[in-house]
C-alpha cells in the first residue's frame, strides 16, 4: 500500500508573525495573522548604531537594541562598526618603510577586530541558496521574524540583485538563475515586499524569461513543495528508504559526502510524508507569481527533470534519471508499503536526533540545520524543545553587514581565521615581541577553549569521524572536524606554546590526540580529504541529483588539506620526535609523493577551496618545501614557480577569476589584480626559495600599496569556492595571507628595500 501524504494545508488565511517595528501596531491589535505584507511596512534601514555582535565562546549572534539604556549600557566596538560598515575615525599611522613596519600597521588595525573570546570573526557569506533556507523554514514553521531582521534581509537582497536583470545567482558574483531568482523572491515576499514593488517586477520578469520555477534544480523544488507553493509530483525522488541498505551496499549514504547526505536525510523525510505548510495568501501569490503557466494546468510530474541551462552545472545521469523513474513509477506506488516506509522514516528521524545531540541543535551548516527545523516541526509541532532550540540556534547562522543581514555557509569560520592569524604573525618574527604578546595569548586561550576532547557519542551509528584532539572549522558546538582545521590549528597551538613566554595551556596528550585524529585523515592514494577520507570512489557522482553543484557525492583529494597534514606532522614531529615515527614518516611522503602527482600539466595544481590554482599551487609548493624539494633542486617545484610567475601582471600582482574554479583553466580577473591572491603566489613563490628576488618585490610593492592609511586592506574580488561552481567569502583573508607574505619577506630578506 502506498502511505497517504500528510497535507497541513488548511483553508485558513493565517500568515505566519512578521513582528513590526516600534511604530508599528501592536499585533494584539490584530491577531497578527493578517497579509504580512499589508501589514507591515519595511523600514527603508534599520539605525545601524544599535546593533550589536555578541561573542559567546565563539557562537555570533547579532542584536539589535531598541531602547536607549541598553544602547548605552552596551556600547559598540569597533569590531562591530567594521562590520557594519560605519566610520571608525582611527588615526592614520605611520607610512611604512619596509614590509615588517606595513605588518606591524596592519597587526594595529586586525587587532581591533579581535572578538572578547580571541578569535577574528566575519561574514562567510556568498552563496545566496542560504538565506532561503533560513527564512523560509522560519516561515513554514510560523517563526515570527522580527522586524529589524525582515528590514535588513530585504536591503541584502536589493543590494546583492543583479544590477542589469535584477535576478540572482547561486553565489554573490555569479549570473542570475532560477535557484537564485525563485528561492530569493520568495524570500522578499516572506519579509513583506510587495510583489508590485519595482525590483520586485524586475526581478520576476527575469524570473520568467529564465522559464519560471518550474526550471528550478531540485533543492529549489524542493523548498517550494514544503510551502505548498509547487506540488510533491515536481520533487524527484528521495527515499528514506536507502537509509535502511546494509552499509557494504556501494550507494548507502552513509558514503557520501557529509554535506550532502546530511542535506538528503531531511530532505528523505518530508518527502516521505509528503509535508506541506499551512495554506495561506502568500502561498497562493507566489503559485501566481513564481510560475509561467497557469498553477492549476501545471504538470507537475513532467517537470521534474525540467530546468534551466544556467542552473545545469552538472546534468543528471542516464542512471539518475532511469533510478528517478523507476522510484516515482514502480517503487513508489506498487512497493513502498507502510511498514517499511514507517521504518525508513523513523530511522531517518532518529538520525536527525543524533545530529541534534551532537551539536546542540546547530547542525551542520545552513542549510541541513533548517531542513531539520522543518522535519522536527512537522512531527513534533512548535512546542519541541529541540524546535524551539533550532529557531536559537538559527540566529548563529546570520549576519549583519553594511549591505544588510546575510547567513553565513556555516556558523562562522572562527578556529580556521584564528590559526592563519597566529600563523602570519609568526611568520613575521613577531611572537616573541611584547606588543603582541595579549592578543596572541588570548587566541592560545581561544584555540584551547575550542579543541574538541571526546568522540561523537555513537561515532560508528551515525556514520561520524574520528575527532577527538580535533579543532572544527568554525567552533566545537558545530563540532565536525575536518583534516586542514585540525592540521592548522594544531600548528598555530605549537607555535605559541613553543614561543618563550607562553603558557601550557594544551598539554602534551592533547596534542597527541590531535596528532592521532590528523593521521586517520590519509588516502589511499596518500592524499587528504576534507571531513573523512572517502567511503565511496568518484563513479557515485554519477546519482548527483543537487544539479547545481560538481563533485558533491563523495570525498575526493585535496592539495590544500594534503599540504595542511603534511606541514602539521612535520612540526609536531620537530618537537615530539619519538610519537608514533614511523607512521608521520611514512604519511608525509606519501602525502607529497601524491602532491607531485597531482601537479597538472602546466605545473599548478587545481584548488577545491580557494579560488583556484593559485591558491593550491601556494599549498602545494610548501609540501614540497617542507620535505626540502625546492625551486633549485625539484622539477615539480620548479614548474609550480614558473607557472605561478606566468601569470603575475605588469603591476606585480596576480588576478584569478573564479571562472577557474568552474572550468579548470585558469582565467584572468576582470578587475585586475588581488591582494589576496598576490600573497597567496607570494607565499608559495618565497616557500620554494624562487631565485628572481624582483618578481616577489613587484608583489609585495603591490600590497604595501594596497594597505590603506590605518593599515587595513579593502575588500576585493570574492577569494573562497566549494564543489567547484559556488563561491564563498573569506574576508580576513586579505589581513592573514598579506601580513604573512608581507613578513615572510621581511624574515627571508631582510636587507632588501621595496619602497
Amino acid at each position: 500500500m502506498v502511505r497517504k501524504k500528510v497535507n497541513a494545508t488548511v483553508a485558513a488565511e493565517k500568515e505566519p508573525l512578521l513582528e513590526k517595528g516600534p511604530t508599528r501596531k501592536r499585533l494584539s491589535d490584530t491577531g497578527g495573522r493578517d497579509h504580512a505584507a499589508k501589514r507591515q511596512r519595511i523600514e527603508e534601514r534599520t539605525d545601524y548604531s544599535r546593533w550589536r555582535l555578541r561573542d559567546d565562546h565563539g557562537r555570533h549572534t547579532w542584536h539589535y537594541l531598541e531602547d536607549d539604556n541598553e544602547v548605552k549600557k552596551w556600547p559598540q566596538t569597533i569590531a562591530d562598526k567594521y562590520f557594519l560598515g560605519l566610520p571608525l575615525d582611527l588615526p592614520n599611522l605611520p607610512k611604512p618603510k619596509s614590509p615588517l613596519d606595513a605588518v606591524r600597521n596592519g597587526l594595529e588595525f586586525f587587532e581591533k577586530l579581535q572578538l572578547p573570546s580571541g578569535h577574528w570573526g566575519c561574514e562567510y557569506g556568498g552563496p545566496m541558496f542560504l538565506l532561503p533556507c533560513v527564512v523560509i523554514a522560519w516561515y513554514v514553521t510560523k517563526t515570527p521574524i522580527p522586524w529589524h531582521h525582515a528590514t535588513e534581509i530585504k536591503n541584502y537582497l536589493f543590494a546583492r540583485a543583479h544590477p542589469e536583470d535584477g535576478g540572482w545567482g547561486l553565489h554573490i558574483e555569479g549570473e542570475s538563475s532560477v535557484f537564485g531568482t525563485s528561492l530569493n523572491y520568495t524570500v522578499l515576499r516572506i519579509v513583506g515586499v510587495d510583489a508590485d514593488h519595482p525590483k520586485m517586477i524586475k526581478a520576476r520578469a527575469t524570473l520568467h524569461k529564465l522559464g519560471g520555477a518550474t526550471h528550478a534544480p531540485h533543492w529549489a523544488k524542493w523548498w517550494f513543495a514544503v510551502m505548498g507553493v509547487a506540488e510533491w509530483d515536481i520533487v524527484n525522488p528521495v527515499p528514506p528508504e536507502l537509509w535502511l541498505l546494509p552499509d557494504w551496499v556501494p550507494i548507502a549514504p552513509w558514503r557520501w559526502w557529509i554535506h550532502i547526505r546530511q542535506v538528503f536525510l531531511p530532505m528523505s523525510y518530508l518527502w516521505s510524508r509528503g509535508w506541506r505548510a499551512e495554506e495561506t495568501k502568500l502561498v497562493r501569490s507566489l503559485r501566481k507569481e513564481l510560475f509561467v503557466e497557469d498553477w492549476g494546468r501545471i504538470d507537475w510530474a513532467g517537470n521534474r527533470n525540467t530546468i534551466h541551462p544556467m542552473d545545469n552545472y552538472h546534468p543528471k545521469t542516464w542512471l539518475l534519471n532511469t533510478a528517478n523513474w523507476f522510484l516515482a513509477n514502480i517503487w513508489k506506488p506498487f512497493f513502498r508499503t507502510k511498514a517499511l516506509v514507517d521504518k525508513a522514516e523513523a530511522w531517518a528521524m532518529k538520525l536527525i536526533e543524533m545530529e541534534n545531540d551532537n551539536t546542540d541543535c546547530l547542525d551542520l551548516a545552513t542549510v541541513s540545520g533548517p531542513m531539520n527545523l522543518v522535519c522536527l516541526y512537522a512531527r513534533d509541532g512548535p512546542d519541541s524543545y529541540a524546535v524551539r532550540r533550532h529557531k536559537e540556534r538559527a540566529e548563529e547562522f546570520l549576519w549583519v553587514k553594511d549591505e544588510g543581514m546575510l547567513a553565513n555557509g556555516t556558523n562562522g569560520v572562527q578556529c580556521w581565521d584564528t590559526a592563519f592569524a597566529v600563523q602570519a604573525i609568526m611568520d613575521a618574527g613577531l611572537t616573541e615581541d611584547p606588543r603582541w604578546r595579549p592578543m596572541l595569548l588570548k587566541a592560545l586561550e581561544f584555540l584551547d577553549d575550542q579543541q574538541i576532547r571526546e568522540n561523537v557519542k555513537d561515532q560508528g551509528k551515525c556514520y561520524r569521524q574520528q575527532r577527538k584532539g580535533a579543532w572544527a572549522f568554525s567552533n566545537k558546538d558545530q563540532g565536525y572536524a575536518v583534516s586542514d582545521c585540525v592540521s592548522e590549528a594544531l600548528k598555530s597551538v605549537i607555535i605559541l606554546q613553543k614561543t618563550p613566554g607562553f603558557p601550557t595551556l594544551i598539554d602534551d596528550q592533547r596534542i597527541f590526540d590531535a596528532i592521532d585524529t590528523v593521521l586517520t585523515y590519509q588516502n589511499s592514494d596518500g592524499s587528504c580529504s576534507s571531513y573523512e577520507p572517502p567511503r565511496a570512489g568518484p563513479w557515485m557522482e554519477m546519482l548527483n541529483a543537487a544539479e547545481v553543484f560538481g563533485n558533491i557525492m563523495v570525498e575526493y583529494s585535496y592539495p590544500e588539506c594534503t599540504t595542511a597534514a603534511v606541514t602539521a606532522l612535520s612540526l609536531f614531529h620537530k618537537h615530539w620526535p619519538d610519537h608514533r615515527p614511523d607512521e608521520i614518516e611514512r604519511f608525509i611522503y606519501r602525502a607529497v609523493t601524491w602532491i607531485k602527482r597531482n601537479q597538472k600539466p602546466h605545473g599548478g595544481w587545481y584548488g577545491s577551496w580557494g579560488i583556484c590554482f593559485t591558491y593550491a599551487t601556494m599549498f602545494a609548493l610548501e609540501s614540497l618545501a617542507s620535505t626540502g624539494e625546492t625551486y633549485e633542486n625539484s622539477p615539480h617545484s620548479k614548474r609550480g614557480c614558473d607557472f605561478l610567475i606566468s601569470k603575475q601582471r605588469a603591476d606585480g600582482g596576480w588576478s584569478e577569476h573564479y571562472k577557474a574554479c568552474e572550468t579548470g583553466e585558469y582565467v584572468e580577473h576582470p578587475t585586475g589584480s588581488q591582494v589576496v591572491m598576490t600573497a597567496w603566489a607570494l607565499i608559495g613563490l618565497m616557500k620554494a626559495n624562487y631565485p628572481n628576488i624582483e618578481h616577489i618585490k613587484k608583489g609585495i610593492k603591490l600590497i604595501m600599496d594596497r594597505q590603506q592609511p590605518n593599515g587595513e586592506w579593502l575588500q576585493e574580488a570574492i577569494e573562497g569556492v566549494f564543489n567547484k561552481s559556488c563561491m564563498i567569502s573569506y574576508p580576513n583573508y586579505k589581513f592573514t595571507f598579506t601580513m604573512k607574505a608581507l613578513g615572510m619577506f621581511a624574515r627571508k630578506y631582510p636587507d632588501e628595500t621595496v619602497v
